[in-house]
């Protein structure tokens, strides 16, 4: 039987949006309850304007919310009432200590175990829905065995999740797959049973996989690291092709044809970010260390450094186009989310690039129009090692595009925003000093028209006559 109270600690972009559709999907056979103890982001997800941005999440949340979907700050009452527990919350890559720069920061995962173990008051099966370092569900096990109340017993079970920011509510429901690890034991495939039957009210059965928590929990790693490698790998291919006659979109489609390789993430760009494939790279990385399997590490570090330097190289283009120097040049940045369709920011190409145009001392004028002002203040001044003041000297936000790139001495395109395709470049040529740049980090633009208007033009992988 499928379970019909399910909880989850976290409220973030894996927690609200999964949780939302299982409640729509579920209906009336289950009542979902999402709990944080952030108060801020309750009362967002309570309220009309939710706190993240996803394409079709509203509709979700409005057709559920208050039915059988629920936002709390009551952690306990809600860990007391569920069957079924998803924990999560953020693991992010370590800043100290022993791991430092590359194993996950597991703190937050250890207090939710010991939060379910304090409150639990009856048997429960919980659920690695975070993405974490292998074996991270024997620690959960640990903790809550030395910490339950007598008679009280525990299932863990590892459901990662593959969302795609932009596409998070599409992929919910229509999955190419629902991967759930457990224990071998009847118990924990019992625990494996009851949450493929949640799935089971909108998933088909086949896509539906089963294996070890070991296992799953590699799976989600190994995932992002493939993933992530295949868009280093085109970076890399975008330096050589700058540097010939070849053209990195042609190079894309030509490779992309071939049935073993397909074409998806070939679309060579300043680099990717977000909050999974950098933080899972140097997990596995850590891992692999860890083993003494150092080849290996290396061999995945790597990704990591190529997307750094596509990150630099861009920067430094812009730098060398505008004839070595940006020191009080206005350097226009449309898009600061690190993918359209998003207001998400971790580990974005633009964080680093308008870093390195900083230390030049660019006047940076940014647009994007789901990123809150706050947020790029917020993101900017945590890379500026104790020159924070001089996001405030040289950094202004604007609402309106055209006002950001007004009187620019260059516009540099680093996310993807559909809308950027449909701007009148030529009124914004008119304002700008000349020779009047344009950098393309996201090849979305038409580069022959806005050359015939008089654009220098620059863009990744391609060397524009």
């Amino acid at each position: 039987m499928a379970p019909t109270n399910i909880c989850c600690i976290g409220a973030g972009y894996v927690g609200g949006p999964t949780c939302s559709v299982i409640a729509l999907k579920g209906g009336d056979q289950v009542k979902v309850t999402v709990v944080d103890i952030n108060q801020k982001r309750i009362a967002a997800w309570n309220s009309d304007e939710l706190p993240i941005y996803e394409p079709g999440l509203d509709e979700v949340v409005q057709q559920c919310r208050g039915k059988n979907l629920f936002f709390s700050t009551d952690v306990a009452g809600a860990i007391k009432a569920a069957d079924l527990i998803f924990v999560s919350v953020n693991t992010p890559t370590k800043l100290y200590g022993l791991g430092k720069g590359s194993a996950a920061d597991v703190k937050y995962i250890e207090s939710c175990a010991r939060a379910i173990a304090e409150h639990s008051e009856g048997p429960k099966i919980v659920i690695e829905k975070s993405t974490v370092p292998a074996r991270t569900a024997e620690t959960l096990d640990r903790i809550l065995r030395a910490n339950c109340k007598p008679g009280i017993t525990f299932e863990i079970l590892s459901n990662p999740e593959f969302l795609a920011e932009g596409t998070a509510i599409s992929d919910l429901m229509s999955p190419d797959r629902v991967l759930i690890g457990g224990s071998t034991t009847p118990e924990g495939q019992k625990a494996i049973q009851a949450l493929s039957a949640v799935y089971e009210h909108w998933v088909p059965k086949d896509r539906i996989i089963t294996t070890n928590t070991w296992s799953s929990e590699l799976s989600k790693l190994a995932a992002n690291a493939f993933l992530a490698q295949r868009i280093s790998s085109i970076n890399a291919m975008s330096a050589i092709c700058e540097a010939t006659e070849a053209d990195v979109s042609e190079v894309a489609r030509a490779i992309g044809k071939d049935s073993r390789l397909g074409a998806k993430f070939l679309q060579a760009s300043v680099g990717f970010g977000g909050s999974c494939f950098q933080k899972d790279i140097l997990n596995l990385v850590y891992l692999a260390d860890s083993l003494n399997l150092h080849e290996v590490a290396d061999y995945w570090r790597q990704v990591v450094i190529l997307n750094d330097w596509q990150e630099r190289r861009f920067s430094t283009r812009i730098i060398k186009a505008l004839f070595n120097t940006v020191s009080s040049k206005k350097i226009c940045i449309l898009g600061f989310a690190f993918k359209k369709n998003t207001g998400d920011t971790r580990e974005s190409a633009a964080i680093y690039v308008c870093q390195h145009l900083m230390d030049e001392g660019a006047q940076l004028a940014i647009y994007d129009p789901k990123v809150k002002a706050e947020q790029i203040d917020l993101d900017l001044k945590s890379v500026s090692q104790g020159q924070e003041d001089r996001v405030d000297r040289l950094v202004t936000v604007h609402s309106d595009p055209y006002e950001a790139m007004d009187g620019a001495h260059a516009v540099a395109v680093l996310t993807e925003w559909d809308e950027f395709k449909t701007y009148d470049f030529a009124k914004v040529y008119a304002t700008m000093p000349k020779p009047a740049f344009l950098f393309d980090g996201r090849n979305i633009l038409d580069h022959a028209a806005l050359r015939q208007m008089g654009f220098e033009i620059e863009a990744i992988g391609k060397k524009i006559h």
